[in-house]
């Protein structure tokens, strides 16, 4: 085997800045996408108040009206860089790039957005690493394995920087809902973490969250939140249907292994009560929070868990800033401030 040049930093180590995609298409929230567009400049403002925003619009027109609303929220616009491109949704954590190091110099990879397997309209999306990658001059590499395209989600996946990874089944192995690369399995895809995010350790998780369009994503369950402490969601209400799929990734956590051979820390997040908008339960979870430099942004659900939840988060990020931002127009559209960002590291 070749030895392991690539490495993918994590989230706390130091930004250069966060790739956003403001909202164009209502359609990803229907009927609050008025709301969502001031819920997003706030979002932007709290970014860019501690680092870069790389902020895509679909355009120029865009960008006119976007800075417009920027400037009456006193945004400051030097912080601001905006990249044109035309994209379906929003949800940079899954179709931008993600950025390693290989060799020590930074490498934007491109994991081959297919909607989730579940949506036809992506095709636009599938052109945001490579702008990206251009706007930062970033060598880009398309993510292949056996001569094929592999399709990862950022936000299937989460690192502590040192070698493991953090993913769950229920979005990667299902053989039926949402498949992202048929055929796959465990050891498929631990060898394409190895080659591409220098990951020698995989943990692995069951069940995602109810309501969670992107059938079990990582970023709504658990975090790596320093090299060996994990948070991970609990749900303490017996008759929920998340209780018995949380605990059960209670228990593979406590009996996870780190790549050094050590257990990790594992710290208990609540969740809030379940969060319904038409018929539908959101998958509301404050573990879709974002490490900015000396900052956390945490979403918030106007529920008594949000005290809580900033007060443990807060505990685990001595050294940052804990912000609550109000995600409950976000959640309309199946998910918050992590789904909606990618960090790029400096």
């Amino acid at each position: 085997m070749s030895a392991i040049t690539r490495r993918f930093p994590a989230e706390w180590e130091k930004q250069q800045g966060i790739l956003l995609c403001f909202p164009h298409n209502g359609k990803d929230w229907p009927g609050k996408y008025e709301a969502v567009q001031w819920a997003f400049v706030e979002f932007i403002k709290k970014v860019s108040q501690f680092e870069n925003v790389f902020l895509v619009v679909a355009h120029h027109e865009q960008q006119v009206k976007v800075t417009e609303m920027l400037e009456r929220a006193h945004v400051v616009l030097s912080k601001i860089s905006f990249i044109i491109q035309k994209t379906n949704r929003s949800w940079m954590r899954d179709s931008g790039p993600i950025i390693v190091y290989n060799n020590g110099k930074r490498e934007a990879l491109n994991f081959n957005f297919n909607g989730w397997a579940k949506y036809k309209n992506y095709k636009l999306d599938r052109g945001v690493p490579s702008k990206v990658a251009n706007h930062l001059t970033i060598p880009l590499t398309q993510v292949m394995y056996k001569g094929k395209p592999v399709i990862v989600e950022g936000g299937a996946i989460d690192v502590n920087g040192k070698g493991t990874l953090l993913t769950s089944e229920e979005c990667l192995m299902d053989p039926e809902i949402q498949v992202r690369n048929p055929n796959f399995t465990k050891e498929d895809y631990e060898a394409v973490f190895k080659e591409y995010l220098g990951i020698t350790n995989v943990i692995w998780l069951g069940d995602g969250i109810k309501g969670d369009d992107t059938h079990g994503h990582i970023d709504d369950l658990c975090r790596f939140v320093n090299e060996d402490t994990i948070v991970t969601i609990v749900e303490t209400n017996k008759n929920d249907p998340n209780y018995a799929p949380l605990q059960d990734n209670l228990k593979c956590l406590q009996n996870a292994k780190l790549e050094n051979g050590k257990s990790p820390v594992i710290v208990a997040l609540p969740m809030p009560k379940p969060v319904v908008f038409e018929d539908l339960v959101l998958p509301a979870s404050y573990a879709n929070f974002l490490i900015l430099n000396n900052c956390v942004l945490v979403p918030t659900f106007n529920d008594a868990n949000d005290r809580i939840a900033l007060n443990i988060l807060s505990e685990c990020f001595p050294d940052r800033e804990v912000i609550g931002i109000s995600a409950i127009d976000f959640i309309w559209g199946f998910g918050t401030l992590h789904c909606l960002s990618q960090q790029i590291p400096e």
